[in-house]
């Protein structure tokens, strides 16, 4: 058979998605190309014909389109793309779907950029000859402070706060409490903003308001931290999950308690806090030499 054979079948599924289900343009248009070049793939081994491909050939194809960098989303849409094809020619007859049962490899978890210590001391470094630059500087302290989910920032009412045990209460994912520490700077910033708060006429108890009195919402106090960034002279947009890694990654680097840094960041699991970990090999190797019996990696002459 010839490469006619498989771009007359990829037409006429196209020409289904597009009459019957109506699809749009570029969702047609990611169909035909990731069958395209399975189609390719296949006439390569001198696999002519839809009914001639295998399971092998479609995980030979998904690992070959992994070594050339496609990302485990891409290889998905396109095993997604080879089971409707072939679940498309069952209704016309054929029993062979060679995609069903395969899975695309995972894509590896790209790690939240973190700022180090300097730049964190740079972008808090805020003019606060005002009002909103009072208030904006309690943002930033306190979300450095207690690695905050922005959602739980926003949340915030000013009886969340221990001023005695210098304790915030806030609330995280799956209406979960906890209780975090506030440093001492975040302290001062909360302190200098709360004298200040009652020059807007606030709406209710929320900790951080607008300028109208009403609770400041999460795209306001993320154009907030943009605008410090660049103001700061920061050489990124900084967001609000960047100070949170910030302090998770400090955190760690200073104490090395995952544990104690899981609990702050108030996760279920600690695979999920491990994202967060980026600890370079320097302070790994400091750790190593420090801590194990057997390490002996100082310098010594070998006999």
């Amino acid at each position: 058979m010839s490469r006619e054979d498989w771009q007359q079948q990829i037409d006429e599924f196209i020409d289904e998605l597009n009459t019957v289900r109506r699809l749009s343009p570029h969702t047609l248009s990611s169909y035909r190309r990731d069958l395209e070049k399975f189609a390719q793939y296949c006439n390569s081994i001198n696999i002519a014909h839809a009914e001639l491909a295998l399971s092998a050939h479609v995980r030979q194809w998904v690992a070959a389109q992994f070594r050339q960098g496609a990302s485990g989303r891409s290889l998905q849409r396109g095993l997604s793309s080879l089971r409707s094809f072939y679940k498309y020619r069952t209704r016309k007859g054929s029993q062979h779907n060679p995609a069903l049962g395969i899975a695309a490899p995972k894509s590896a978890k790209k790690l939240p950029k973190a700022l180090d210590a300097d730049s964190v001391g740079q972008l808090l470094n805020i003019d606060t000859d005002n009002w909103i630059g009072l208030r904006d500087c309690a943002i930033l302290e306190l979300f450095y402070s207690s690695g905050l989910r922005l959602s739980e920032l926003v949340g915030i009412n000013i009886h969340d706060i221990d001023w005695g045990d210098a304790l915030l209460t806030v609330t995280g994912k799956g209406n979960k409490s906890r209780s975090l520490p506030i440093g001492r700077y975040a302290i001062s910033a909360l302190q200098a903003w709360l004298a200040v708060r009652e020059q807007v006429t606030p709406a209710d108890n929320a900790l951080f308001i607008g300028n109208k009195g009403q609770r400041l919402g999460q795209r306001a106090i993320q154009l907030r931290l943009k605008k410090h960034s660049l103001v700061q002279g920061m050489n990124q947009n900084v967001n609000p999950h960047m100070l949170r890694h910030s302090f998770a990654s400090h955190m760690l680097e200073s104490s090395g308690d995952l544990r104690a840094v899981q609990e702050l960041l108030g996760h279920a699991n600690i695979s999920t806090t491990q994202v967060y970990t980026h600890l370079d090999f320097q302070h790994l190797a400091k750790v190593y030499d420090a801590a194990h019996p057997r390490a002996n990696r100082s310098k010594k002459s070998s006999k």
